[in-house]
């Protein structure tokens, strides 16, 4: 058995943690030696505090790249043609980091929202993952994983929401939420 493989990670469901999971992963990576790059496909209009971690640790080890404008309107007409072709430059700039193996794992932060928006082709990006480079290891998150990204990931976390302070009028939080 192979000691170094490139795993394909979803971290998906209804539940608050999928981006601060896939951010602990990096994290723990960077730690090993990984270079870590997260290409972030709806966020970009608000400031988050791993922009500001992610600089500590240095562009070389590791990056987050927003490259949405933070919100997108779907369903037929409303689709912002901005918003489709902002997906498609973030996707296949992530590709081409990906198939690189400059990076050692590549995030896809929001990818399954996209894809479930319809913006991007899940057949499309399954095939590409099934093609990446054997050490790359890639984590997509976001609601809705499409069920053949589930099907070939090798780890698939659900996020489940129990309680969410949301629903007791508490706003995000500084340093907890963003």
């Amino acid at each position: 058995m192979a000691e170094q493989k490139g795993l394909l990670i979803v971290y998906t469901g209804p539940g608050k943690g999928k981006t601060t999971c896939a951010l602990g992963t990096a994290f723990r990576a960077v730690g090993q030696g990984l270079r870590v790059l997260m290409v972030q496909f709806i966020k970009g209009s608000w400031h988050y505090g791993e922009l500001d971690a992610a600089k500590m640790l240095g562009d070389d080890k590791f990056q987050i790249l927003p490259m949405g404008r933070g919100f997108i309107k779907i369903g037929g007409a409303e689709t912002d043609p901005e918003d489709a072709r902002m997906v498609r430059e973030a996707w296949e700039f992530g590709l081409r980091q990906i198939e690189s193996g400059s990076y050692d794992l590549v995030i896809l932060d929001e990818i399954n929202y996209v894809i479930s928006y319809k913006l991007l082709d899940p057949a499309e990006v399954v095939e590409a993952l099934a093609r990446r480079p054997e050490q790359v290891h890639v984590i997509c998150t976001g609601r809705n994983a499409h069920p053949k990204l589930v099907e070939q990931a090798d780890l698939v976390t659900e996020m489940r929401e129990v309680k969410h302070p949301y629903t007791k009028g508490i706003l995000a939080q500084r340093g907890i939420d963003y």
